[in-house]
């Protein structure tokens, strides 16, 4: 009779040890699986609004993911804490944890922000040829961390972003058309208005030039050793390039044609006159 009084007791003890965990247990899974949802929930939301905001979909994917990650953390913190656990040092050693990846990843972190500069400004675009961070090249890709460029001569160069925010970024290919500025020198002796007319000449039959604005030749300044031209014409940016180099090209076999001598660096050495011809020697 005893041991079947012990034994009933043994299981009322057990079930009033019991029943409060598992209260606890439902609670805590209660909360991390709703609070679960509410996270996706919450960030397919986020998503939405920078998806009509015309956010970059890198950007989106991206802070999408670290939202998700950051209520994630504080569900479980919740849930835990609905167990009995003591959130309080669990909260401080997650704070701690985040400060030292922080420190350990402080170049990556001003990467991402910069990233996330460029992404939101756009000051260029994939398939722009621009200079940034002392690299000058075709943007192929931007991501959030880095920027890939493809160099003139093909090398594939990655660009960390906090170099690019940090430095002047130059656009070649943001505006529709370039302008081009050559100067040109000619001789003192040449005649300025026959080589002023042979400018225009070699501009005029130049058919990348655009006519508005129209090119023009005019007299820069009177230098040491040459009357030096401006000569400056508008072109479309993907010619600017091969029409400048065609255009200097032509002036020179044109100024040559025409007589107009172009000026050039020259040394005049003048030795002493002896009447002893070993000393002179």
């Amino acid at each position: 009779m005893d041991l079947t009084f012990d034994r009933v007791g043994d299981v009322d003890a057990l079930a009033a040890l019991a029943l409060p965990l598992a209260i606890k247990l439902v609670s805590a899974l209660a909360v991390f699986f709703i609070g679960k949802w509410l996270a996706g929930l919450l960030v397919r939301l986020m998503k939405s609004a920078m998806h009509r905001g015309k956010v970059d979909d890198t950007l989106g994917g991206f802070l999408g993911n670290v939202t998700y990650g950051l209520a994630i953390a504080v569900v479980v913190i919740a849930a835990l804490g609905q167990l009995g656990v003591e959130t309080t040092s669990a909260a401080a050693i997650l704070g701690g944890a985040a400060l030292a990846i922080g420190l350990s990843l402080q170049g990556q972190l001003s990467s991402f922000a910069a990233g996330v500069m460029i992404i939101l400004f756009r000051p260029f675009k994939n398939g722009d040829f621009v200079e940034v961070g002392g690299t000058m090249g075709t943007v192929m890709e931007i991501k959030i961390i880095y920027t890939v460029l493809k160099t003139p001569d093909n090398q594939v160069v990655v660009v960390p972003n906090a170099n690019i925010t940090t430095q002047t970024i130059t656009n070649y290919s943001q505006m529709p058309t370039r302008r081009i500025d050559l100067t040109v020198g000619i001789d003192y002796a040449s005649d300025l208005l026959a080589a002023k007319k042979i400018l225009e000449r070699v501009l005029g039959e130049e058919s990348r030039i655009l006519a508005d604005p129209a090119p023009t030749v005019q007299v820069k300044e009177l230098a040491d050793s040459s009357v030096n031209f401006a000569v400056r014409a508008w072109v479309n940016s993907g010619d600017w390039w091969l029409t400048r180099c065609d255009l200097t090209e032509r002036i020179k076999l044109e100024l040559d044609a025409g007589g107009i001598e172009i000026p050039f660096p020259q040394m005049t050495v003048h030795l002493p006159s002896s009447a002893n011809p070993s000393a002179a020697a």
